[in-house]
């Protein structure tokens, strides 16, 4: 049995300072061609409100390594991120995230209660992309899993 779950955001129901409030939207960075279609995605929910996207990448660095992301793999995601929010009519910040875990990077870098889309491909079992969805969902914020073809 499949179930279908349709997501619809209410205005009324937005936290905000009334009717000139944006509603922030954090797209974590997964894979390029899934991004580009969560950026799609979160235009369509948002139609009619004023919102803006942070586009977030978190680089995980080992232990052993220094806290530091070289320079070439830094140039390498911010230029991903800011092609991917050329092609996004909303307003896109880019951001790169250094940490020593992916999901504690998330959790550090998000305010409490934000509201995150994460975008998935169609597995069998459960993807890393479900289980950020599930932690983050845990702690308090508010998730959705879209799941790109």
């Amino acid at each position: 049995m499949n179930a279908i779950r349709e997501y619809r955001i209410d205005p009324e129901e937005l936290d905000g300072d009334g009717a000139g409030a944006e509603l922030e939207v954090v797209v974590p960075y997964t894979d390029p061609t899934v991004t580009a279609a969560v950026l799609e995605r979160v235009q369509e929910l948002t139609a009619g409100l004023r919102a803006r996207v942070s586009l977030m990448a978190v680089q995980a660095l080992p232990y052993p390594l220094p806290f530091v992301c070289p320079t070439a793999v830094h140039a390498y995601l911010a230029g991903q991120l800011t092609e991917l929010a050329g092609h996004c009519a909303l307003p896109v910040t880019p951001q790169v995230v250094l940490a020593r875990d992916r999901q504690e990077g998330f959790r550090h870098a998000l305010k409490p209660a934000s509201t995150v889309v994460v975008g998935t491909r169609r597995r069998f079992f459960r993807s890393m992309e479900e289980k950020l969805a599930r932690s983050l969902a845990r702690d308090g914020h508010n998730v959705v899993l879209v799941h790109v073809a």
